[in-house]
């Protein structure tokens, strides 16, 4: 059932990148991490790529530029190399969350009319090889960017057609050298190799599927799907990147709402760091975790006799009209609250607190005793 849905997923995001200019791979990123690892998929996604350029070269081969070739083709290589390198080095769902929130970017110029062609600041053919190089790189270490670099074409004053010839034109080498590196650092096992064939199949139909539909459509409907398809692609990589990023991290947004206080709480690395808590009386503050070094002498001098008590659990720093700090501190199995004052003195009486005020959804790290941990 997943296979099938990869495939015509694939379908269907080939035929609107040869009208959009490109996308194809990026939008295919987050249904192909539901089967592969994401390490394998940039190979996958280069298996099933170059066979797209191949048959858009074939296709539309009078429309392809090779002024642009020329130029962008001989640095994109060597970048390709060195992010199919630095993919067996690093982490690259950090780099998909900023190509995702680049992406974005594009969201307010859905919303204004599309610039007539020719009316863009020219881009000189003179910074292709920088261009080449940037694409290559990220290509290498991401799979598929093409769609990101569909300004510079239409900067360079390329037609739809051109675009499509030209872009495939230029990277069909590129994704057979990825191709080969991938293979040679391990990174296309028998599952991607897979997966490849499979969007490999679904890319040349297509081909031959748009080709038609292509010549058809006007210009300013094609610069339009361009900007929907990098719209829908920073979509899909910032909230999965994001995701990934934030599991790296265990980190998590809860909101715990104990009696008339509403809280938006945030941790990171297990432990909650800050908190934006709407208080009774209506106000807003925000809350800080602090280690015992960042408190001022006066309070840190009354921890002593609260510790007499029971055990400090953690505390905070509040920030709002005023400026004070919460002790958290548990005598059995009663989790208390004192408020002090930045010279040390109570702001209200010591009191009992709903542990949930503390502790959301019971997911704080805990130490072997049983008290949450303090920085």
């Amino acid at each position: 059932m997943i296979l099938a849905l990869v495939f015509v997923a694939a379908f269907l995001a080939f035929v609107v990148s040869a009208v959009a200019g490109g996308g194809a791979g990026l939008v295919l990123v987050p249904l192909l991490r539901l089967i592969l690892p994401v390490a394998s998929i940039p190979g996958a996604l280069s298996i099933g790529t170059a066979v797209s350029s191949v048959s858009r070269i074939s296709l539309l081969w009078p429309s392809i530029r090779w002024d642009v070739v020329r130029r962008f083709v001989p640095t994109a290589l060597p970048g390709a190399a060195l992010g199919a390198w630095l993919l067996t080095r690093f982490e690259p769902v950090y780099v998909e969350f900023l190509l995702g929130c680049f992406l974005l970017l594009n969201l307010p110029s859905l919303f204004r009319r599309t610039p007539p062609p020719g009316t863009e600041k020219p881009l000189s053919l003179g910074r292709l090889p920088w261009l080449g190089a940037a694409a290559g790189l990220l290509s290498g270490f991401t799979g598929a960017v093409g769609v990101v670099f569909n300004s510079a074409y239409y900067r360079m004053g390329l037609g739809k057609e051109e675009i499509v010839a030209t872009r495939a034109s230029n990277e069909v080498l590129l994704h057979l050298l990825k191709i080969g590196l991938y293979a040679a650092f391990g990174l296309l096992p028998r599952s991607a190799l897979i997966a490849g064939a499979l969007v490999a199949v679904a890319a040349l139909a297509a081909s031959f599927a748009s080709r038609r539909l292509l010549s058809l459509m006007h210009e300013s409907i094609f610069r339009r799907a361009g900007l929907l398809a990098m719209v829908a692609s920073g979509v899909a990589m910032f909230s999965l990147s994001g995701s990934k990023i934030m599991a790296i991290h265990r980190a998590w947004v809860s909101y715990v709402a104990p009696g008339d206080e509403h809280e938006l709480q945030l941790y990171w690395g297990g432990l909650r760091q800050f908190a934006v808590e709407r208080e009774e009386h209506g106000g807003l503050v925000i809350e800080r975790v602090v280690s015992r070094s960042e408190l001022p002498a006066a309070v840190a001098a009354v921890l002593p006799s609260i510790e007499a008590a029971g055990a400090i659990v953690m505390i905070e720093e509040v920030r709002g009209d005023e400026r004070y700090y919460e002790i958290y501190w548990r005598r059995g199995d009663v989790l208390h609250k004192a408020d002090m004052t930045p010279e040390g003195t109570p702001r209200h009486r010591v009191a009992s607190v709903d542990a949930g005020h503390l502790i959301a959804n019971a997911r704080r790290r805990f130490t072997p005793g049983g008290t949450v941990a303090v920085r």
